[in-house]
């Protein structure tokens, strides 16, 4: 191993050399992805973040770099220099961006060795992700996990340019914040300058982003770090980065059409490709309605069909008896579902009781040969009505399911999606973006027995349904956005409350009395006293977006250092213990250990 001197300075990356640099010097530093040992001739693959170039040695090579270059093995890391050359007739590797090229070396270091590693730096790794996220500097290595990286860095930076081009100002807002009392769990930071007291992870920079606008910067975006501390999902990160930003004296069809904007721009540049805009749109009601979602796919059909009416006063206990209780009994036609076996579709009565559902009807009509789990209990014009509502065709399985109405949506919506990929039904090519607008303000827990905020407490209702407030709490519409890309949740906004009266009549209704308001929001409605704009915002989940837009499954593909679905992290191990000194100083004495 020797030092790095000036001598050993870059001149290309590895993946940058072609035929155009055929008889120039090129010096080149990474790691040594193979080396091959032809006795008279050694060939090493020497890798960084741009790609692979060959280099070669021969009898022409000084003997102590072909010694030294014998000796090297994989993960080395290597400085070496030479003149570009063409590979020749018969020895082009196609499946290389260099591999018409290769470098005939004339200097040669070693800079650092380096143990056999515990998988192989490939592409799509099959190696156990916890082998892989407990050393993940190495996985880290592999040309498709930089490659998301690097991705995520370009569109990062399309979006800042896109929205300083807009007069977007980037301002930071703070890490350690005051504790929310509404959403997820906070994550939550001792003080030791003041005992017994704590600071918050953001959630999100929800209230310091509306302080922005009272502030007068009319418009505001940020690459905002977040932080919850929710159940564990394994789709979700405890830390995740949003491109957040607020806008002043604007309503939803302006903050939207920028926001097109944005992804259209995004996918000129990144993504090579012309989309339309605008997107469009549907209310919550609607989406519900036809999808049993409130972020639909809609790359294939499949909607929900209602047929409540139908089954209202039949002979099946299991369909009259949802309709009378309050709840619906609802369904949807699966084209060619039908080559489904038994087996299968038992399958899927266990998936829906995973969403709350207490059990799938369905019935196949295999080219004429009609088979079901409930048309014997009832009337052959029942069944007529609803084969023909369904638009039942030979080779088509219907799936129904009989609960309360969320019951019924949550599990007919996960059902849909979960057919559409088991059979192949889903265009992958597509991209479907789709607004989401007027979800419900409110929503009531039932063990709780109160409402809580949708979204946030800071959303502002339409304005006609105001009186609903005090009447009919849940039937209030919020002027809140989603903006959905192939059944995924790409970001969400809403418009804010601006006035005293309005946040004190949300607060009201959610149960926050004078004094908690005060306590925990007072220095938002102290601001309120000076003149606050009408605003609202928008946030993209940047891990989500990269995700999609790279057509991965998993985010943690396009974070450096996620977390698994415990959210602890391997590599560092943490959370850990701390020091009891360190505890002691904070004021903190634990209860409970593991």
């Amino acid at each position: 191993m020797e030092s790095f001197e000036k001598k050993d300075k870059r001149t290309h990356y590895c993946g940058e050399l072609s035929s155009k640099n055929i008889g120039e010097r090129a010096h080149v530093l990474g790691w040594c992805q193979r080396q091959r040992d032809l006795g008279s001739l050694i060939f090493i693959d020497l890798r960084d973040r741009t790609g692979i170039v060959q280099l070669a040695f021969d009898d022409g090579t000084d003997k102590k770099l072909f010694s030294d270059a014998f000796g090297t093995r994989a993960e080395y890391v290597i400085s070496a220099g030479g003149t570009v050359r063409s590979r020749g007739d018969g020895a082009v590797n196609p499946n290389m961006a260099t591999g018409e090229v290769e470098i005939a070396v004339d200097y040669f270091k070693i800079l650092s060795t380096a143990q056999t590693p515990p998988f192989a730096i490939v592409e799509d790794s099959d190696v156990r992700p916890e082998l892989r996220l407990a050393h993940r500097y190495l996985d880290l290595r592999r040309p498709d996990l930089q490659n998301n990286i690097i991705a995520r860095s370009k569109i990062v930076k399309i979006a800042r340019d896109y929205y300083a081009e807009n007069g977007f100002v980037d301002i930071e807002t703070p890490c350690l914040i005051k504790p929310t009392p509404e959403g997820a769990r906070d994550y939550l930071v001792p003080s030791r300058v003041h005992p017994g007291k704590f600071y918050a992870l953001p959630q999100s920079p929800q209230l310091y982003k509306q302080l922005l606008m009272y502030s007068g910067f009319d418009r505001y975006f940020q690459v905002a770090r977040c932080f919850r501390d929710e159940d564990l999902r394994a789709d979700r990160q405890p830390e995740f980065t949003q491109l957040d930003l607020e806008m002043s004296f604007a309503d939803e069809d302006d903050i939207i059409s920028l926001n097109e904007g944005f992804i259209k721009r995004l996918f000129e540049d990144f993504m090579g490709e012309s989309i339309e805009t605008p997107f469009k749109r549907m209310t919550y009601a609607e989406a519900m309605r036809r999808y049993g979602s409130d972020k639909p796919d809609t790359r294939f059909e499949m909607e929900l069909q209602d047929i409540s009416d139908l089954v209202a006063k039949c002979g099946f206990s299991v369909f009259a008896g949802a309709v009378e209780k309050g709840g619906s009994v609802r369904g949807i036609n699966v084209k060619g579902g039908a080559s489904m076996s038994r087996k299968e579709i038992d399958s899927l009565v266990e998936y829906v009781k995973t969403y709350g559902a207490k059990g799938l009807a369905w019935y196949k009509n295999a080219a004429g040969s009609v088979s079901s789990s409930f048309a014997k209990f009832m009337t052959e014009d029942e069944i007529t009505s609803i084969t023909e509502r369904m638009g039942v065709e030979a080779g088509d399985l219907l799936l129904i399911v009989a609960d309360e109405n969320d019951v019924v949506f949550d599990a007919l919506g996960a059902l849909r999606v979960y057919v559409a990929k088991k059979l192949g039904m889903i265009d992958k090519s597509k991209f479907n973006f789709l607004w989401v607008t007027e979800f419900p303000l409110l929503e009531y827990d039932k063990e709780d027995g109160r409402f809580y905020a949708k979204h946030h407490p800071f959303t502002m209702p339409f304005e006609e349904d105001l009186p609903l407030l005090n009447s009919d709490p849940a039937s209030v519409r919020a002027r809140a956005y989603d903006i959905v890309l192939n059944g995924s949740e790409l970001g969400g906004g809403s418009i804010r409350i601006h006035t005293t009266e309005m946040q004190s009549k949300m607060f009201d209704v959610l149960g926050i009395g004078k004094e908690e308001a005060e306590e925990k929001f007072g220095f938002l409605l102290e601001a309120f006293k000076y003149g606050v704009p009408p605003h609202g915002g928008l946030a993209f989940g940047l891990d989500r977006l990269v995700c999609l837009l790279l057509g991965l499954e998993d985010i943690r593909d396009v974070i450096a250092f996620p977390k698994v679905q415990n959210a602890s992290e391997l590599l560092s191990k943490c959370p850990a213990n701390a020091d009891p000194k360190t505890l002691e100083e904070l004021s903190i004495s634990v209860t409970k250990e593991e």
